[in-house]
């Protein structure tokens, strides 16, 4: 079994409690305008076997609080979702947080199929037409969904915004090539492209990337 992986990456501090690892995958049909993780949404890209991220997840799960999954879309391979996550339970303790920008009842089946491996899930579309005052989303539609008594670690999240959640986590790759991870304030983006043009430099996404970052 395949999987396609835009990127993995320990410690990200800005999607759930402690020092995580972070998984995304590659490919996405719902595109949500405004998204800010545009290179996630084609399809084809990062894929490697189940085994090698399974394999690089047992490398960094000692050192780990918890893993956080998002996208791209991750339901959009769920089979390869439900391989990695059962993989995990087997080397870990710690909580699992997905992200979606499906609805729940559009995953019911699947959190039905595989009970206990998601510990808390994000639901819903980003929508730049509404406001975002609330913790671990981009937008107020969006649920943060407690599903195991492990995920209640999450519930300090299920709050309004603080000035601490808007932090994001800045990571470099083999390349030298600079990015984000976390959800950034309405606007942030924008202000980041204008003071790097500012001082000479060039803010631009792109589909190539290597599978693991360092």
């Amino acid at each position: 079994m395949r999987i396609a992986v835009s990127r993995l990456h320990h410690p990200v501090t800005a999607l759930g409690p402690g020092r995580r690892i972070g998984l995304w995958l590659q490919g996405c049909s719902i595109r949500c305008p405004g998204c800010v993780s545009v290179d996630t949404w084609a399809h084809g890209l990062g894929l490697a076997p189940v085994a090698e991220v399974v394999a690089r997840l047992a490398e960094l799960a000692g050192d780990a609080d918890g893993l956080t999954v998002s996208g791209g879309e991750p339901f959009e391979q769920p089979e390869a979702l439900a391989a990695v996550l059962t993989a995990w339970r087997g080397m870990s303790g710690r909580s699992v947080l997905v992200f979606t920008g499906r609805e729940v009842g559009e995953v019911e089946g699947w959190l039905e199929a595989h009970p206990g491996l998601i510990d808390a899930l994000v639901t819903g579309p980003f929508r730049s037409d509404l406001p975002q005052t609330m913790a671990l989303r981009g937008s107020d539609n969006q649920e943060l969904r407690i599903l195991t008594p492990l995920g209640e670690e999450m519930r300090a999240w299920d709050r309004p915004l603080r000035p601490e959640d808007r932090r994001l986590d800045v990571m470099f790759d083999a390349e030298g090539n600079a990015w984000l991870a976390g959800i950034p304030a309405r606007g942030d983006m924008a202000r980041l492209r204008r003071a790097l043009a500012a001082a000479g430099h060039d803010a631009a996404s792109s589909d190539m990337r290597s599978l693991f970052p360092t």
